[in-house]
């Protein structure tokens, strides 16, 4: 074995010890810290990151000329993990009064700036012996991606209330997903009229695409009047929903100065069962969605509208705990309630309708 394959070898098993450190430091962060630490402020935490993305560039600039020396690879090398040591230690503190929300994404964040160190460490010893040349010209894409993963910090949330905010916007835009497919439903009818129309624009893809579009495109636009009506009023009920879920942030943003570690984090647990209802809520959205689709089931349906009721009657709940309700939301949740009333009541009408008419056919067989 030659001298440069040992030293690979020595770098490797240095690279891995250091590997396994941070790995044992990183099981930290799975714990929110104690509630008796001192809080670390997220601006630390931002600005230990950019110590960490000047070291990375560092890292890069060794093989920029000559191909380093392996103990100048390992003196960077020990220095940079020190110093991703201290950032992930000083992210833990920053987790201080932190519920589940805000912890989950600042180890996230935390995750993709080691994740991303990994990999450049990872490389530049995999360079260190190689006679593929080319191959150098890849450190600036890794170095670029610490870059990028300590960028990141700034946009990570720095309290309870902006990562539940955030959370409770992803809730939204699911259902405004949702929303857009139901507006899609169409009646029958205008199968007929759009068919012509289909037929030539079909026949221009290919035999599988042929097949998958036509099923698609029959998918929903054969709804009869009383399937129609109820979908009318499910779409309805999800805009409803998502100006609740709007007033929401609003209320909840505006109680930002409520956050007090002091208060034994009942705040924080508040605002994560608040989140746990809009994202219970959002599921029975996407139950109410999939179940529009012919033949409607009428049970789903009406099971999801049970749900949403309650979920939303707990929602208010809570909001109005913090003694500074707005009035906004209020109104917001009372048009829901209105909505999924007239939903139920529909429901109930189409399911009698039903009946009756499989009694006439039972009876005229007869």
């Amino acid at each position: 074995m030659g001298r440069k394959e040992r030293e690979k070898e020595q770098l490797i098993r240095t690279l891995n010890n250091h590997l396994n450190n941070i790995h044992e430091t990183l099981q930290v962060l799975n714990q929110t810290a104690a509630p008796s630490l001192e809080k670390v402020s997220w601006n630390d935490v931002i600005q230990m990151g950019e110590q960490v993305s000047k070291k990375a560039t560092v890292v890069g600039m060794l093989w920029t000329g000559e191909t380093p020396e392996a103990k100048a690879i390992e003196e960077n090398m020990a220095e940079y993990f020190n110093m991703l040591q201290g950032f992930v230690l000083l992210s833990h503190g920053s987790t201080v009064g932190a519920g589940p929300t805000l912890s989950l994404s600042i180890h996230a964040s935390v995750k993709q700036v080691v994740d991303s160190s990994f990999k450049l460490m990872m490389e530049s010893i995999t360079l260190y012996g190689s006679d593929n040349k080319d191959k150098e010209h890849l450190m600036p894409q890794y170095v670029g991606a610490v870059w990028e993963a300590c960028s990141a910090l700034k946009k990570t949330p720095a309290t309870n209330i902006t990562a539940i905010g955030r959370a409770m916007t992803q809730v939204a835009v699911s259902m405004k997903d949702v929303l857009r497919e139901m507006k899609e439903l169409k009646p029958s009818s205008s199968d007929q009229n759009n068919e012509a129309s289909h037929d030539d624009s079909a026949k221009a893809d290919s035999e599988h695409q042929e097949d998958d579009n036509s099923s698609l495109d029959e998918l929903g636009n054969d709804l009869s009047s009383e399937e129609m009506k109820v979908a009318q009023l499910a779409i309805g009920i999800v805009s409803d929903m998502l100006v609740v879920i709007k007033e929401l942030i609003r209320t909840i943003t505006g109680l930002l100065k409520h956050e007090n570690p002091d208060d034994g984090g009942k705040f924080v647990d508040t605002l994560e069962r608040l989140l746990k209802l809009c994202q219970g809520i959002g599921v029975q959205i996407d139950e109410l969605g999939a179940s529009l689709y012919p033949p409607q089931e009428l049970s789903v349906i009406k099971a999801a509208s049970v749900k949403i009721l309650s979920m939303t009657d707990e929602l208010q709940k809570e909001v109005e705990s913090f003694n500074s309700s707005s009035e906004a939301f209020i109104q917001a949740c009372n048009g829901l309630r209105s909505s999924l009333k007239q939903m139920d009541s529909e429901v109930d009408c189409f399911n009698t309708t039903d009946l009756e008419a499989k009694l006439q056919n039972v009876a005229i067989s007869n």
